[in-house]
């Protein structure tokens, strides 16, 4: 890379003395005599000491061990897979998230917003009340540690306190969406046995009703692990359970069951797009750890602060949001349509919550963008210090509209992570400038780096594999079902043994910043020259015509080259004529290269993607090659799985 960004924000002069970070520094100086001359010197001391660093933050952010570990890291073993954190350690998610009742009970402690509902505020007395009313209504039905515990329900306070509830007893929890098809949520819970199911009746989308009660008899039906279920009376239609569920434990006092550090919080899911998801453990001490660190030192996020992501219940950004309580945030939950009325509704609720951070995805900036939306006219956001983008990169565009139409005091923070280490590794601190199109630097105690096919590092510039070196205290403690790791192990570690594999093209700047470029199973060999997915959407997509695009390579026809398949859903009004895919083309040979002129540009109706907002790149690839679409793509996890049909019936006009 030979070019970046220009600066599109820059951290105020006195960061160092206003941010948790800073202060962070200064203890260590004071009370460790360890004096950091800046932030790359403190990521580059995380990731060579981790011990030290580990041991340092948790005394510093004042993790309420039960029982305080025996060690840090069990032998000081950096072995991936096989590293153990917090060796005889107990603690408590639960405890830990709900500290902060203790210290401000009549403050707020979660904010619920929905366009199905009234908007609600719960304090923190009244949080912790009912997840001791929900924990002993629990235990009633004889649920106890290791069980599962389960919800199909939305992002709203009822399955927050029944989370909490169930990690205070050490059962282990899970979700899915009510967006979620019947299909999806059985791959996802049968897989885990679950004995108790919180389900709502329904749900409103903007201005869509959907009736759930129909899925939840069948996903009752298909679960014969499950002895409960308990119904939430969410839109109006189905039976009020919840009501006298908590009135069973009203008047039980809040306890929590302390539990080894690496005993199982909850299980998340792949994305399921192809084949049945993987259901990946996380424990209760790895992530209450990362959480409160990323939190705190990379959001500049504790009490008093209010923290909001848009998100559902299938995605790790659910649990994350979850963990601003951790930090004694304020957490803001919003269930419904983003875009209902208009593309402002967010941008409205930062404004009448006084958000500190809103996240959202990047397709969803790049949406207000060439929308015209403009957030600082919708209402006061002087006090917002982040917007967090992540679920796919956010082109330099995106960069620049936020500073432009949001402020330029409000910090892009571009993150990259994954459910499968339920974070950020690559992300933004408060006491960085970042620079449009690039993440401003490694997140502390995250040993990130590019390499080339032989697992050697790339030098900066140039663009590897993303891979993790060190483990980290988010890694899954495995997979469900998976007793031998063999699952676990050739997951991520298959391709570099000893090192985590994730998936991900990314190129390393002499500063530390980085450039993730999509995903790499779907790279785009183009003549032996791989290209990201992410580079010809930030150029097809920033022209007004193009609404959204999905490009794919596919098979090689024996001279190196393959056929380069540009698929487009237009904007309303336009139409796919030989000026557009001129512009079109001219605009990729001019941005990028002659490399990444497509073959072919198609229309499509549409672009699949997963109710998280992710495109469908290598199961479209599948289905053009033959492979049928229940076998390409599990439907039921896609925000518009209708779209498929087109892509399918490109094979039958190939042959």
């Amino acid at each position: 890379m030979t070019t970046r960004g220009e600066i599109v924000w820059r951290p105020p002069p006195d960061a160092l003395d206003r941010t948790r970070v800073g202060a962070f520094l200064r203890w260590l100086r004071d009370e460790r005599g360890r004096d950091v001359a800046d932030y790359a010197a403190l990521w580059q001391w995380s990731v060579d000491d981790l011990e030290g660093f580990w041991d340092a933050f948790t005394t510093w952010a004042g993790v309420a061990w039960s029982t305080p570990p025996a060690a840090v890291l069990a032998g000081g073993n950096r072995t991936m897979p096989g590293a153990r954190w917090f060796t005889g350690a107990r603690l408590n998610y639960g405890q830990l998230a709900l500290a902060h009742a203790e210290r401000d009970p009549d403050g707020v402690a979660v904010i619920a917003r929905s366009q199905t509902r009234d908007r609600t505020e719960t304090t923190w007395n009244e949080l912790a009340r009912d997840v001791a009313r929900c924990r002993a209504a629990l235990e009633r039905l004889g649920v106890r540690a290791g069980d599962r515990v389960v919800a199909y329900a939305p992002n709203i306070a009822e399955t927050l306190v029944a989370f909490l509830a169930a990690a205070s007893l050490g059962a282990t929890w899970s979700s899915c969406p009510p967006e979620f098809g019947t299909r999806s949520v059985v791959d996802r819970f049968s897989q885990i046995e679950p004995v108790v199911l919180f389900a709502v009746d329904g749900y409103r989308y903007g201005e869509r009703v959907v009736d759930r009660r129909a899925e939840v008899d069948a996903v009752r039906a298909a679960l014969p692990s499950l002895r409960h279920t308990v119904s939430i009376r969410y839109l109006g239609t189905g039976d009020d359970e919840w009501t006298p569920f908590l009135a069973s434990g009203d008047g039980a006092p809040l306890t929590f069951d302390a539990v080894p550090a690496e005993h199982p919080l909850y299980v998340l899911y792949s994305s399921g797009t192809t084949g049945l998801p993987k259901a990946i453990v996380h424990a209760h001490g790895g992530i209450a750890v990362e959480h409160t660190k990323t939190l705190a030192l990379h959001h500049d996020l504790g009490a008093g602060s209010r923290f909001s992501w848009f998100t559902t219940t299938g995605w790790m950004m659910w649990n994350y949001v979850v963990s601003g309580l951790l930090v004694g945030a304020t957490i803001v939950l919003f269930d419904g349509d983003p875009s209902a009325p208009d593309l402002s509704t967010l941008w409205r609720l930062a404004a009448e919550e006084r958000l500190d951070v809103l996240g959202v995805s990047a397709p969803f900036l790049m949406a207000c963008r060439k929308a015209g939306v403009r957030p600082r006219d919708v209402g006061d956001l002087s006090g917002m210090r982040q917007v967090g983008s992540t679920g796919a990169p956010l082109p330099p565009d995106g960069f620049r509209w936020v500073r432009d139409a949001v402020g330029e005091h409000v910090q892009v923070a571009s993150m990259s992570g994954g459910t499968d280490v339920c974070t950020a590794f690559v992300g933004m601190v408060p006491i960085l400038p970042v620079r449009a199109g690039e993440i401003s630097c490694r997140l502390l105690g995250c040993d990130v780096r590019a390499f080339d096919e032989s697992g050697t590092e790339c030098p900066p510039g140039v663009q590897g594999e993303l891979v993790i070196t060190s483990p980290m205290p988010s890694m899954p403690v495995g997979f469900w079902n998976d007793p031998s790791g063999e699952r676990y192990r050739s997951a991520y570690f298959a391709d570099y043994p000893g090192v985590w594999r994730h998936g991900d093209w990314i190129t390393f700047l002499d500063d530390g910043a980085c450039v993730i470029s999509g995903r790499s199973d779907a790279t785009l060999n183009r003549g032996g020259v791989r290209l990201g997915t992410s580079d010809f959407y930030a150029v097809v997509e920033s022209l007004p015509d193009v609404a959204d695009s999905l490009v794919v390579h596919l098979d090689d026809a024996g001279d190196g080259t393959g056929e380069l398949v540009l698929f487009v859903a237009l904007a309303p009004g336009a139409t796919l004529d030989d000026d557009l895919r001129a512009r079109i083309a001219k605009a990729l040979r001019t941005d990028l290269s002659p490399r990444h002129v497509p073959d072919r540009i198609e229309q499509a109706p549409g672009v699949p993607r997963t109710l998280s907002g992710k495109k469908l790149e290598v199961p479209v690839k599948r289905i053009l090659t033959g492979t049928p679409i229940a076998t390409a793509a599990s439907s039921g996890s896609l925000a518009n799985p209708e779209v498929l049909d087109y892509y399918a019936s490109l094979v039958r006009v190939r042959r």
